[in-house]
């Protein structure tokens, strides 16, 4: 049958909501053709009468939703009416509220759907309708999203050019590379902008790369921590025996890694108060360090050495003869050669069963470079949560300062000391100041960081600013190294600015008597050999050419030779004598 009282509300609605004759035309078009014609209207809404009996459609739509269909009817007419008022003056869209309340019920729109009693699923217009809305879906599961896609407009030296794209400085984005290339596209990173313009420095071959070609956002890159916006890589007690590059991917061939968490590159800032103050010693296996040069847990201190002095022979020593728990150690910019090296002759299997190496040899990325070093410190960092007390070496300083260097002169950042921008300069203290104490009752990261000084010069830039913000500072002399004397420790120039919280007055003493003695022999070495000092003229002196033969012998040690840190100090003792002091022990 015929619904006369759907069609009246419809019109109802559309009729009297004061509009103009072509907005009636427009919304009688909207609602549909049946609008305009009971019958039609009837067609539409509610179902053919000659198909009725047949349909089971439409007998849904009959009896107990007959007058639920009409309320929903009845409220969409009046939104219709409402919307197409409100393309009017504000004068004409003013009626329609009162259209509104002359209905005699208007549903609410947002009311959920219930099917109805006698709803039949096997209806086949129903099932006509379900087939046709899953395809609709399937095309639409295989859309893809929209995703911004730049252009590359200019590479010259390690830095690229893009526009199109707004990305954060250390967002990490793809680049199209044409067929036949040895990768399908290049990796980069952001390392600066210009206005509309990107700078992208590569960290894979870019061969091949052509203008124009697409610069695309990395999805599949680690995801940014959201409170540091750093990359995360793995970290954990799997990684221990492994050796990793900069990326965190294997590169000792031993399988997949077995870790548990990962962690971003960049960690907060530590408040200096928080941090618990050194006030233990650390054991590094090393004589003349422990003797002399007593290190705690927490210090940060220097080795500065020029090439092929023994940097990497100590540093492989304290590796395998630390008291420490965990031994972090980061290869940067180093020879391939020397990286195998290090690890199969100097640290040993020893010393590899408790320790992480990060390599990032010369040939990699200058990015890569620095990355490696912020994720040696980040491997550090997580033990040191863990209640830990960490070893981190770090060979060498240096060069990761070479690396940003390379980075900021590629993108344009004036040169200043030696070539060295002013970035360089405050990536340096950024790096060394994450290790250190945690809070008090936490693990620890004792760092022990390589510098290179060109030519034996202790006034090198990176050298002289790394010796400002390092707790010590351990110094390598060619001439005891040509001499045979290793480890080549130049004792009068090294410092432990840590040493006088960690040990007591006696050693104190000790030690500043030996270091004494070595002095004035240093100073007076052309007269003894030449036999023009008389002896009998200074007393310190006489003592000094009498005990040298067992100085220097006590500043010796094999390479495989290890001291730990109370037999050093009981020998430092049997040398020196006893003096003054409280006789109170050191805190280990």
């Amino acid at each position: 049958m015929v619904n006369p009282t759907l069609h009246q509300t419809v019109h109802q609605a559309i009729h009297t909501g004061g509009l103009t004759p072509l907005e009636q035309e427009l919304a009688l078009a909207s609602f549909g053709p049946g609008a305009h014609d009971p019958a039609q209207t009837h067609g539409v809404l509610v179902g053919d009468d000659a198909q009725a009996p047949h349909d089971a459609d439409a007998q849904a739509l009959q009896g107990a939703q007959a007058s639920a269909g009409e309320r929903h009817a009845a409220a969409d007419a009046t939104g219709m009416a409402d919307v197409a008022a409100g393309a009017g003056s504000a004068a004409e869209a003013s009626h329609a509220p009162h259209a509104a309340e002359s209905l005699p019920y208007a549903a609410p729109r947002t009311a959920p759907y219930t099917p109805p009693p006698n709803y039949d699923p096997s209806n086949p217009h129903l099932g006509a309708w379900n087939a046709h809305l899953a395809s609709v879906r399937a095309r639409n599961a295989l859309a893809l999203p929209l995703r911004g896609c730049g252009r590359l407009t200019r590479a010259a030296g390690l830095v690229l050019e893009a526009v199109g794209l707004r990305l954060a400085v250390g967002a990490e984005v793809m680049i199209e590379l044409p067929p036949g290339s040895s990768l399908p596209m290049a990796e980069a990173e952001v390392v600066g902008f210009a206005g509309d313009k990107l700078f992208l420095m590569p960290t894979t071959e870019v061969a091949g790369l052509l203008p124009g070609a697409r610069v695309w956002p990395l999805e599949s890159a680690p995801i940014a921590d959201p409170m540091s916006g750093a990359k995360r890589l793995p970290v954990g007690w799997g990684l221990l025996g492994r050796v990793l590059d900069a990326s965190g991917r294997p590169l000792d061939g031993l399988g997949p890694l077995n870790t548990e968490a990962d962690a971003p590159l960049t960690a907060p800032v530590i408040n200096p108060l928080n941090r618990e103050p050194i006030h233990k010693v650390l054991d590094v296996g090393v004589r003349a360090i422990n003797a002399l040069l007593t290190v705690g847990r927490g210090q940060r201190m220097g080795l500065f050495a020029g090439s092929g002095v023994g940097k990497s022979v100590l540093l492989g020593t304290m590796a395998r003869a630390t008291s420490a728990e965990v031994i972090v150690i980061g290869l940067i910019g180093e020879r391939g050669r020397e990286v195998k090296e290090f690890i199969e002759q100097i640290l040993g299997e020893d010393g590899r069963a408790r320790s992480i190496v990060v390599a990032a040899p010369a040939d990699v990325s200058p990015l890569l470079r620095m990355q490696a070093a912020a994720y040696t410190t980040t491997l550090a960092e997580y033990f040191r949560d863990q209640g830990k007390h960490v070893l981190l070496l770090m060979d060498s300083l240096t060069r990761y300062a070479m690396a940003q260097r390379e980075i900021a002169l590629a993108i344009g950042e004036p040169p200043a000391t030696k070539g060295y921008p002013p970035s360089v300069f405050a990536k340096l203290p950024a790096l060394v100041e994450r290790t250190g104490n945690g809070p008090a009752g936490g693990g620890s990261i004792t760092a022990f960081y390589t510098v290179l000084t060109e030519g034996d010069d202790q006034q090198d830039p990176i050298a002289d600013s790394a010796r400002a913000i390092l707790d010590g500072h351990i110094v390598l002399s060619r001439a005891l190294a040509e001499a045979g004397h290793y480890p080549a420790i130049d004792i009068e120039a090294s410092i432990s600015r840590a040493m006088t919280a960690l040990i007591d007055d006696r050693h104190l003493n000790q030690t500043r008597a030996l270091k004494q003695m070595l002095s004035r022999y240093q100073r007076n070495r052309d007269l003894i050999n030449v036999g023009a000092y008389v002896s009998g003229r200074d007393a310190v002196l006489d003592r000094a050419i009498a005990l040298y033969p067992r100085i220097e012998a006590f500043l010796q040690q094999g390479f495989r030779e290890t001291a730990n840190y109370e037999q050093s100090v009981e020998m430092l003792g049997a040398l020196i004598g006893n003096t003054s002091g409280n006789g109170q022990g050191a805190r280990t």
